[in-house]
């Protein structure tokens, strides 16, 4: 396939500028721009729940950290638990890289469900208003995935594809580039647009869950696994497809949950705040 008919890798230095031991590499600056549009796109939503604007700078300060770290946690017990237990101090060597959005979705939700029980709020609603803002940061990302020439796709012999440093001489699919479309602008669409209605508490939050996941899905198709986890499930399924799983299964249940026990919650349009308060304790 390597003589076949394939695009030309855009070489592209991963570093932007360095000015003496700093350095901003394009993947740092994908992060910074989904933490922005994140907190734009919250700005705009802020008036339909009734929070202050500081309240809504710690939330997403919460979930800023949840991602980071989970993100962390996630890529080391998932993908190189082995590395970690021989050496667990690899935890914290962040500079070799190494982050997994399914480790980094458990850190928001863990995140998410600390910030909302301090301040009483339900948790579901607290995930309906975060779910619409994370599609641009993981689109982001695969963006800067693809700059960094990895996580590249699997051997293939369509137009499209791009011989990769580092890959070997066949051409790939873009996965990363699948990854953008699917997982970010098309994910992002389909929750916006969604939430822009009134939705039971919970829904928004559970098409996020299932929405990313069968996508993920998906795209594990077209993805190289990584070396040391090809043959975890034999050729069958991937880690990341594995992961997905649970992921779609609690979506499609969180949202059976919500239009069956808040058919009638109208959050969309609360401009009071009253639907972010928990339900009183029955004494």
């Amino acid at each position: 396939m390597a003589d076949g008919t394939h695009l030309v890798f855009p070489q592209i230095n991963p570093i932007i500028f360095e000015i003496g031991p700093l350095a901003l590499r394009w993947y740092g600056l994908m992060y910074l721009i989904g933490f922005a549009a994140a907190y734009f796109l919250a700005a705009r939503r802020l008036p339909r729940t009734g929070w202050s604007k500081d309240q809504l700078s710690d939330l997403l300060f919460w979930c800023f950290m949840g991602v980071i770290l989970g993100g962390r946690v996630g890529y080391v017990l998932f993908y190189n638990f082995s590395t970690f237990l021989e050496s667990p101090l690899y935890l914290f060597k962040i500079w070799e890289g190494g982050m997994s959005f399914h480790g980094g979705c458990l850190g928001v939700i863990a995140a998410a469900f600390m910030y909302a029980k301090k301040q009483d709020w339900s948790f579901l609603y607290v995930g309906d208003f975060i779910a619409p803002l994370v599609p641009i940061g993981l689109g982001a990302g695969r963006i800067g995935n693809f700059i960094n020439g990895e996580l590249w796709g699997r051997v293939t012999d369509v137009p499209w594809a791009f011989v990769f440093p580092g890959a070997g001489p066949d051409p790939r699919h873009p996965s990363q580039l699948y990854q953008f479309a699917l997982e970010g602008l098309a994910l992002f669409l389909l929750l916006w647009l969604y939430s822009a209605k009134p939705r039971p508490t919970g829904a928004v939050g559970g098409l996020f869950l299932l929405g990313y996941g069968s996508f993920r899905f998906i795209v594990e198709f077209f993805r190289q696994p990584d070396a040391h986890l090809a043959d975890l499930y034999g050729s069958l399924i991937t880690q990341g497809q594995m992961l997905s799983i649970p992921m779609m299964l609690a979506g499609l249940g969180l949202m059976v949950y919500a239009y069956k026990n808040n058919p009638a919650v109208a959050h969309a349009n609360d401009k009071t705040g009253a639907g972010v308060k928990r339900k009183a304790k029955k004494k």
